[in-house]
């Protein structure tokens, strides 16, 4: 393995695009903010859910071990994260009117009440919109690129 030529200056010109960064923090704040509204849902409605509390907890773990690695400009995420959105979406779409749906008898009443659980999980369908859409342009901007150059300029060739 060749040695890395210590007067190469290794540069990332697309993280430095102002649309990059805006992007990567749309990103970061969906993928938290989704986590932070599973997070919610989880715990409110423990007591009522049945046997979603281990996906919804490994969502919750997913999206904060996303997120750390879009802090960090890792691209590869991207893709997996607007995957995991596509799913999160359909079963919130799904399970949201359900919330509404539990004035029958029998139901455990959970921790919070089941109307705003309904709409903390009709919310999380349009931030999954938007993080489908933020990641995959995310991933166009080609964050990966990199650019090896001298300090006077001319292009450094990897052999």
């Amino acid at each position: 393995m060749a040695e890395r030529d210590p007067n190469v200056i290794i540069e990332h010109p697309n993280r430095e695009k102002a649309s990059s960064k805006a992007t990567k923090a749309v990103v970061l704040l969906l993928l938290l903010g989704s986590a932070g509204l599973v997070a919610i849902v989880t715990v409110g409605g423990w007591s009522a859910l049945e046997g979603a509390k281990a996906l919804q907890i490994a969502y919750i773990l997913l999206y904060l071990v996303m997120a750390y690695f879009v802090a960090r400009w890792n691209r590869g995420v991207l893709p997996v994260a607007a995957a995991l959105a596509i799913v999160l979406l359909i079963f919130a779409a799904v399970a949201g009117p359900e919330w509404f749906a539990r004035d029958k008898a029998g139901f455990n009443e959970p921790t919070l009440n089941e109307n705003v659980l309904g709409l903390v999980t009709f919310i999380i369908v349009p931030v999954q919109i938007f993080l489908i859409a933020f990641a995959m342009r995310g991933f166009q901007q080609a964050w990966n690129v990199v650019v090896e150059r001298y300090p006077d300029g001319s292009s450094a060739t990897v052999s």
